[in-house]
């Protein structure tokens, strides 16, 4: 991956960081997106520079379309070219049932999770040569949904959907589609919105046992994104403690 530029949402931490960090150390250069978490987001530009590549920080909300068109043409600007976008960045709320689900709850969940994936891919598209590749988060949940994340679910079954299409679609243009599956994965995002009952017990229903960290899924990312998956488009690759999705 060594002078390759990536551009990944939610790369301020959880998953999104350990694949910056990754990325870097692979020898790509990194755009991090990220809503508001400036601290965070500075951190794992140190570990990109750290391991001497350069690193853009890009603030902003990705449920609105002219913020994604922004995050691309800034990312261009400053690195010429667009090699790997990495559609991460989430948004859920655990509900006990359909009355607790609100318009505006629901609206911002497919905002943030795939309405953001078309902005962005229909924006990055123009800049990415031949040999260039999109990896998005998807989730076990889009083949096994939970009844308490019905939004987030839905959305994870759509972003599978989408890059299965979109692999099709880019193929002329030598782009690479592919998703990645986490299972239970401790990242920030599991105790802001989860109640404390579940957080106790979260990722023990797996074969494994645990739930699985961060790191322990960025080198799919760096497979998918790097020229050893030359020939892997469509995909969806699990990676869930043993859950299998089939």
């Amino acid at each position: 991956m060594t002078d390759r530029v990536a551009l990944i949402t939610g790369g301020d931490s959880g998953i999104g960081k350990a694949v910056a960090i990754a990325y870097a150390r692979e020898g790509a250069d990194v755009a991090i997106s990220y809503l508001n978490e400036h601290e965070d987001a500075q951190e794992v530009g140190n570990w990109v520079k750290r391991a001497g590549r350069k690193e853009l920080l890009l603030p902003g909300d990705i449920s609105q379309e002219e913020h994604c068109r922004s995050l691309v043409e800034k990312t261009v600007q400053q690195f010429g070219r667009i090699d790997i976008l990495v559609n991460n960045a989430a948004f859920q709320q655990t509900r006990e049932s359909l009355d607790e689900i609100s318009s505006e709850e629901w609206d911002r969940t497919f905002r943030t999770n795939i309405y953001s994936m078309f902005y962005l891919v229909k924006a990055a598209v123009p800049h990415m040569p031949p040999g260039s590749a999109i990896v998005s988060t998807a989730s076990v949940n889009a083949d096994t949904p939970k009844p308490k994340l019905i939004p987030y679910s839905a959305t994870k079954a759509a972003i599978q959907n989408f890059m299965g299409t979109l692999a099709q679609l880019l193929a002329e243009k030598g782009i690479r589609a592919n998703t990645v599956a986490p299972g239970p994965i401790w990242t920030p995002l599991i105790p802001a919105t989860m109640p404390n009952e579940q957080v106790k017990s979260f990722g023990q229903n797996v074969p494994l046992k645990r739930p699985g960290q961060p790191a322990e899924l960025a080198p799919v990312y760096v497979l998918l994104a790097s020229s050893e998956a030359s020939y892997v488009s469509g995909a969806t690759v699990a990676v869930t403690g043993g859950q299998p999705i089939i």
